[in-house]
């Protein structure tokens, strides 16, 4: 089993930057598709980002695109979301998901970190 956990989040103005990284253990993350999800009150679950296994494919959500990047680190065991230009409206609990093939379900979740985007 691979346990995920994220940190990084926070509360930022508008404008601000955040990084959030999600800290694998258990087994090698690199054996691992990764993606990062939020969460909203009241709204669905969206994918934000993910990344493949070595980190040369890599998938942006529009509503994020030219402001997040996503990226890992495999010897820190370590995948990272660089969220830049931060709007109100990203305000969520993101969460990282890993799964073994990009058509594979994601079988492991961390517990979410919190970010808020003041105005």
């Amino acid at each position: 089993q691979v346990q995920l956990v994220e940190s990084g989040g926070g509360l930022v103005q508008a404008g601000g930057s955040l990084r959030l990284s999600c800290a694998a253990s258990g087994r090698t993350l690199s054996n691992y598709h990764v993606g990062w999800f939020r969460q909203a009150p009241g709204k669905e679950r969206e994918s934000v980002a993910a990344i493949n296994q070595s980190g040369d494919i890599t998938y942006t959500a529009d509503s994020v695109k030219g402001r997040f990047t996503i990226s890992r680190d495999n010897i820190k065991n370590t995948v990272y979301l660089q969220m830049n230009s931060l709007k109100p409206e990203d305000t969520a609990v993101y969460y990282c998901a890993a799964r073994l093939t990009m058509i594979s379900i994601y079988n492991y979740w961390g517990q979410g970190t919190q970010v808020t985007v003041s105005s």
